[in-house]
């Protein structure tokens, strides 16, 4: 035991030998939302210790997209039994399984505890955000090859969502993408848990300002957060302005019967569903790679909208990589040692 606890230290906590930068970015793009979230946001950026070595070099850009009730800078922080991802990156770098990158991390929290990367009305313009700020004001500042097929997008959970998505919407943007344990398959992942979330807001006769406003008044961040999650994904797929907070939900909350209008309005945001269009097929395919992988006992469904994804992209010839492993949902960063190396022999091309 003496011996395996040894090798953790040496493998998590080799002192970093790059830096980590952050500097302001003042959203035009995110100014005046309808949380009134913070439009001035801090963002977070590894830069490798060749940038300093070598003021002639550029770098490609890798973008990490967190999961929910996370933000960007949660990254580059110390965790115990583990690495901060620019630890592991230069882990894989001192091996030689990649080489050098600058990694971005934004802040895309919300009042609601994250976002989808998606554009909403009432989150937020948060694919805007990223693609017209976030990454102009890196390329602007930072030694960059400033070309899309030299970015690479990755997250995991809503951030894999994320990733996916922008493979299917933004593509022109990117030039490899990796959805770690990505939201999908709808109908598998959110149905579930229209009956607790029912109940979740009985409490509050059914008006999720009221549970909103509780759930901040409260001491402690507790068991009603999943529901504060359900909010945040009908805000992501059903915005309104004229509804209350913004959106709509998906069911009847007395009866918990699903309202197929309001549901339709979210599958329209389903990877799943969105991978049947011949277009966003084609924008997929326009990557220079797209990576897709989840745990084959993820506690939230997910990999059964992967595997339905994986196969109607099979059926259709759109050239990408899809690994399940023997895990769920949770704590399964060791993932990237597989993702980081794939994207940088894209993007590196």
């Amino acid at each position: 035991m003496r011996a395996v606890a040894a090798r953790l230290v040496i493998e998590t906590h080799v002192p970093l030998q790059g830096r980590i930068e952050s500097f302001p970015l003042d959203s035009k793009i995110l100014r005046g939302n309808s949380m009134r979230d913070p439009h001035r946001r801090p963002l977070t950026v590894y830069l490798p210790p060749e940038y300093d070595r070598n003021p002639d070099r550029r770098f490609p850009v890798f973008v990490d997209l967190v999961g929910f009730f996370a933000s960007g800078p949660a990254h580059v922080a110390w965790k115990s039994f583990d690495e901060s991802v620019p630890e592991r990156v230069e882990r894989l770098v001192r091996r030689k399984k990649m080489g050098p990158v600058i990694v971005v991390f934004p802040d895309c929290w919300t009042r609601l505890g994250g976002n989808q990367y998606i554009n909403s009305s009432a989150l937020g313009n948060y694919a805007d955000y990223l693609i017209r700020e976030v990454v102009p004001a890196v390329e602007k500042r930072y030694r960059t090859h400033a070309d899309p097929s030299r970015r690479a997008l990755f997250g995991k959970s809503s951030g894999g969502y994320g990733s996916i998505i922008h493979g299917m919407k933004y593509a022109r943007h990117w030039g490899a993408i990796a959805c770690h344990s990505g939201d999908m398959g709808f109908d598998l992942c959110y149905r579930g848990d229209i009956p607790r979330v029912c109940n979740a807001l009985a409490a509050y006769g059914g008006d999720y300002a009221k549970f909103v406003k509780a759930f901040y008044q409260k001491r402690k961040f507790g068991g009603d957060s999943s529901t504060l999650m359900f909010l945040a994904m009908a805000a992501s797929y059903d915005p309104d302005p004229e509804a209350p907070l913004g959106f709509h939900l998906p069911m009847d909350l007395h009866t918990g019967e699903l309202d197929a209008r309001r549901w339709r309005r979210w599958l329209r945001h389903d990877p799943v569903h969105l991978g049947r269009q011949a277009k966003v097929r084609e924008q997929l395919s326009s990557l220079e790679g797209v990576y897709i992988d989840c745990g084959k006992h993820d506690q939230y469904a997910l990999h059964f909208g992967a595997r339905m994804l994986h196969q109607l992209l099979d059926d259709h010839e759109v050239a990408h990589h899809y690994d399940e492993f023997d895990d769920n949902h949770t704590a399964v960063d060791y993932r990237m040692d597989v993702s980081l190396p794939w994207l940088y022999e894209r993007v590196s091309k």
